[in-house]
């Protein structure tokens, strides 16, 4: 299992997460495509409510992964910009964690649009990389290694643009929620590993993480709309 794939199972298995989740399936249909579907989990999820889910991600290797673990859904290998659908043909569209490494972001959108039948609703979900929260004894520090992580993706701050991303391509009825998630323990370590890298900063979180003083705050934007005809 890749390094990757790891920290999202390790994410998805939250109870906040699973909760949004369980949000963002809401009023999708009965025939929903979820873009940068990863190892598919939301995909085995919608399958199991009798709704027809399709999976698409650009990484062969998570399709792979995604078959072998919900071998009766529907899984392919696409860019989120030129889906294998036809125009109209899903009732819901779903991008999970996927817009922030996208150059063109609003191509997808507008991908999203085409797919999507007359008042089908897309949603949108995903963090702003500036805006992690980690409890450090060195703040500027941190804040410097947020950052630097932020600025090595596509578009890290994406998430802040869902809505204005929504209504400029053709959605009405545009909502937007927040949801954050809170870590305290050592399950959050390799994310940390992965924005830190080795050394005295992450040394003091794996201390906090052993001491049970590890506190780690992610927002999540959930936005949704409907497809105007």
């Amino acid at each position: 299992m890749s390094t990757l794939l790891a920290m999202l199972d390790a994410f998805d298995d939250l109870p906040q997460v699973r909760d949004l989740r369980e949000r963002s399936y809401q009023a999708l249909g009965d025939t929903v495509v979820d873009v940068g579907c990863g190892g598919g989990r939301a995909v085995g999820e919608l399958v199991a409510r009798g709704v027809r889910a399709i999976g698409i991600d650009l990484d062969p290797a998570m399709i792979e992964i995604a078959i072998e673990r919900w071998p009766t859904s529907e899984f392919h290998v696409a860019d989120a910009t030129a889906l294998p659908l036809d125009d109209g043909s899903v009732t819901g569209y779903r991008a999970d964690k996927v817009l922030h490494v996208l150059a063109e972001p609003e191509r997808a959108v507008i991908e999203a649009r085409r797919v999507l039948a007359g008042n089908g609703r897309a949603v949108l979900l995903g963090q702003d990389w500036d805006t992690f929260v980690i409890d450090s004894d060195d703040p500027e520090l941190t804040r410097a290694l947020v950052h630097a992580r932020a600025d090595g993706m596509p578009n890290p701050r994406v998430a802040r643009r869902y809505r204005n991303l929504l209504l400029d391509n053709g959605f009405t009825d545009v909502t937007v929620e927040v949801h954050t998630i809170v870590r305290t323990d050592a399950t959050s370590l390799p994310m940390l590993a992965n924005i830190g890298g080795a050394g005295a900063w992450l040394d003091d979180q794996v201390a906090r993480a052993r001491d049970d003083r590890l506190f780690v705050a992610i927002p999540i934007f959930l936005a949704s709309g409907i497809r105007a005809d």
